[in-house]
């Protein structure tokens, strides 16, 4: 009986158990998910719909299972809405996808949520990637283009090293350099970098361990064309004597000095690569590397016959007769033809003719005294008078007494050569008391050179 009695109640008991583990209502949900009693599961949240400003910057929010994302409003999202499946590997990305792109696709995970509801998962294209939301999203960015994060107001986003927090909760470059945070020598340049900076040396110097030493750019990569001379940080380049540096400052050029200065040669200046060289017209030989001088062709290629002189002027040479007198005069000596007194012929003409010949140079300055006449034979009681004959038609000279027995024969007018005077000057002597006259001629041949040298 009593154990009929245990028996029974053991059994209530029992029920009474499985009636109360029947009225237990399951409402405790994952993050992201609240509890429907109508279907009674878990459902997602549309943060995307109760959050205030869920994104902010531009970018557009998208609800997606236990979170949402914050997406460029040009990204392309692609949602797969396929049954869970048991042990389903997460959507690949399709093939194609443009880069930027994002994919979002609901997957099974190890395990059912209470309810029927699944964990989801979002994979997004490019770049690096960060954390958000509240079941491990997952978004990849363009480093170039740092976005925000998905987050709510309350959330606080945690930048990579190199980066900082901004007013907008955006990670933005840290500038070393400009900061002062760098710890690159005093020679050597800080250059920043996203995230992070580098410590260059200056141009001209490469790194040797810690130091930054100059390069010999001469025995490196010469590049000047003559002469490289090595400066610390650089190199300079010059050039030989008779060229300069171009614009490019590293070939060289040829001096043209003929065309710098007119003044280098006498004559004519020629221009050769690093160099120039004087010449001189025919007649004349260069002395002194820029001078010309005439050459005595009398002396160096006499060319006159035998019963000729050879008279030298400037820039050339004549032959003249060795006896230049004609009937009636005779030859008395050098250059001297004299009219015999038995002559009844020379009672009219001049006793004696000299004949003289003198060079003189083209564009000569003027005034200029080029010759002096002087009486050989002094008779006293006489006076002697001085004049030009003839060969002075144009006035090119002018023949001042200087003393009772000579005169000066002057140049008045510039002559241009190559040309030929012959000027005949004239003394007459005249007795005081009028008891003889007689007079005498000097020839005087003047040849004009051609240059003024």
């Amino acid at each position: 009986m009593l154990q009929t009695l245990f028996l029974t109640l053991l059994t209530l008991l029992m029920v009474k158990s499985q009636d109360t583990e029947e009225t237990i209502t399951y409402t405790q949900c994952t993050d992201g998910y609240e509890w429907d009693p109508v279907r009674q599961q878990c459902k997602d949240i549309d943060e995307c719909d109760i959050v205030p400003d869920a994104c902010k910057g531009g970018m557009k929010c998208v609800n997606h299972y236990g979170g949402y994302l914050c997406l460029p409003k040009t990204a392309q999202i692609i949602v797969n809405n396929e049954q869970p499946q048991q042990e389903t590997p997460a959507a690949e990305v399709p093939s194609g996808a443009a880069t930027g792109s994002i994919t979002a696709s609901s997957v099974a995970t190890s395990g059912v949520m209470p309810g029927g509801g699944v964990i989801a998962s979002a994979t997004a294209v490019a770049g690096p990637e960060v954390q958000t939301g509240r079941n491990n999203f997952v978004i990849r960015r363009n480093p170039a283009d740092p976005q925000r994060m998905a987050t709510n107001p309350s959330h606080r986003i945690q930048c990579a090293a190199g980066y900082e927090q901004s007013e907008q909760n955006v990670c933005q470059d840290i500038d070393e350099c400009a900061s002062g945070t760098h710890n690159c020598r005093e020679d050597q340049v800080c250059i920043n970098l996203r995230g992070s900076f580098t410590c260059q040396c200056l141009p001209g110097y490469q790194k040797r361990g810690e130091q930054c030493v100059d390069i010999n750019e001469c025995d490196a990569s010469n590049q000047c064309a003559q002469q490289c001379y090595n400066i610390l940080g650089s190199f300079i380049c010059q050039c030989n004597q008779g060229y300069e540096l171009s614009s490019d400052r590293l070939n060289c050029e040829d001096i043209d000095e003929c065309r710098t200065s007119s003044y280098l040669c006498q004559y004519q200046c020629v221009n050769e690569p690093g160099k120039f060289s004087c010449m001189c017209p025919q007649g004349y030989q260069v002395v002194r590397s820029r001078t010309c001088q005439d050459i005595n062709e009398c002396e160096t290629t006499n060319e006159c016959r035998e019963d000729e002189m050879c008279w030298n002027y400037h820039g050339g040479f004549r032959c003249y007769p060795r006896n230049p007198c004609q009937d009636p005069y005779v030859l008395t000596s050098e250059n001297r033809c004299v009219c015999p007194v038995s002559n009844a012929m020379c009672r009219d003409m001049p006793q004696s003719i000299v004949y003289k010949y003198m060079s003189i140079r083209s564009d000569r300055s003027v005034p200029s005294d080029i010759f002096q006449i002087q009486a050989t034979t002094i008779y006293a009681n006489t006076i002697n008078t001085f004049r030009i004959k003839s060969g002075n038609e144009n006035g090119e000279f002018y023949l001042r007494q200087t003393s009772p027995v000579s005169a000066m024969l002057v140049l008045v007018k510039s002559l241009t050569g190559p040309r030929e005077y012959i000027v005949d000057l004239e003394m007459l002597t005249v007795s005081s008391i009028g008891t003889f006259r007689t007079s005498s001629v000097l020839r005087l041949t003047i040849i004009v050179g051609p240059f003024s040298f």
